[in-house]
């Protein structure tokens, strides 16, 4: 259902965005970059958190990136990634194909400045085994997305 979700997402917009199916996992960040010949940071890596508020919110941000405490707490208030239990319920996408397309309920979508470092970033596409590749332009578009920015600085 998740990887079908994403495809009536892009098609009820309109959107011609293809899906990389591939044959290996592309549930980690390492695995992901591996399998598609791009450094860690190119892949755009999405978290759930629920807020102390109880709002489940989603986060995308660079592979490699690191979530900074502080600036999470000045942007959100309090928050916890959501445990993998709850994920796939929430979402509609398993644990390693998260994405933010296509999602089971509308959830609040963040993407994270850390992305805009790329010309281009491969977020997964609702399975363990694809992905998009997209500018964070077009993302924060699809997505109607809020720039924030919560990750430590890189460089």
């Amino acid at each position: 259902m998740s990887l079908e979700s994403v495809r009536q997402f892009f098609a009820s917009r309109r959107l011609e965005i293809a899906i990389i199916e591939l044959d290996v996992s592309t549930a980690t960040v390492a695995e992901a970059a591996a399998a598609h010949g791009v450094e860690p940071g190119r892949i755009a890596k999405t978290l759930a958190f629920r807020l102390a508020d109880g709002r489940d919110v989603i986060l995308v941000a660079r592979g490699d990136a690191r979530i900074d405490n502080r600036k999470f707490k000045d942007a959100f208030g309090k928050g916890k990634m959501l445990p993998p239990e709850e994920v796939e319920a929430i979402t509609g996408h398993p644990v390693g194909g998260v994405c933010p397309f296509g999602l089971a309920r509308e959830l609040p979508v963040y993407l994270d400045q850390s992305i805009r470092t790329f010309d281009e970033v491969l977020p997964a596409a609702g399975a363990v085994h694809s992905a998009v590749r997209i500018s964070p332009a077009q993302l924060g578009e699809v997505t109607a997305g809020e720039w924030v920015d919560v990750c430590q600085a890189f460089g």
